[in-house]
């Protein structure tokens, strides 16, 4: 499926079932980087001539009361990383330069994401990728410096949005305290 320059067309991204999203507050002393709570979307694509494919929408600054409160939450950048990172991941990680992420609707834990890239940034092919997919929430994650206990990181989270219904659950790498719907 390749344009008539050599690249892929963007026909050939079509999101599939099985993506999510999550949340992540996090902050960087080292860097000066103060507590913010930012969301991630992960995109499955269908297979490129048989090669898994996916889009990552990293870093974006959703404000909403609550993780059951994102519908109509939207964010434009025109930078690649200011402050949304957008990259289709197929043979390598491909950036895109502009972003409009929208959360058209949800249901429960479930949101409908419409996403607009542009500005192939790594050759790629397509300037432009659309894409329209239901995600699974997958909770939220809390990176803190000074936060030793779940209990305190659930205390910080609440500062920042709503966090009736979620539970504490392992993290597998042992760097965050997790919450998931529980």
């Amino acid at each position: 499926m390749a344009d008539d320059k050599g690249g892929l067309e963007s026909r050939a991204l079509v999101a599939v079932e099985g993506g999510g999203w999550s949340g992540l507050l996090f902050d960087s002393a080292a860097v000066g980087l103060p507590p913010a709570l930012t969301w991630a979307c992960e995109i499955p694509l269908a297979p490129v001539e048989g090669v898994p494919a996916g889009l990552d929408l990293e870093w974006l600054p959703w404000e909403a009361s609550g993780w059951q409160a994102m519908a109509g939450v939207e964010v434009k950048c025109g930078s690649f990383a200011e402050p949304v990172e957008a990259s289709v991941r197929l043979r390598g990680h491909h950036r895109y330069d502009s972003v409009h992420v929208r959360v058209a609707e949800q249901r429960g834990d479930l949101i409908r994401v419409v996403a607009t890239l542009s500005g192939d940034l790594d050759g790629l092919g397509p300037d432009e990728v659309s894409v329209d997919a239901w995600l699974a929430f997958r909770g939220v994650s809390v990176q803190l410096a000074e936060v030793s206990s779940a209990s305190q990181a659930l205390a910080r989270l609440a500062g920042f949005t709503e966090t009736a219904g979620l539970a504490e659950v392992g993290d597998p790498r042992g760097i965050a305290f997790r919450f998931q719907p529980g």
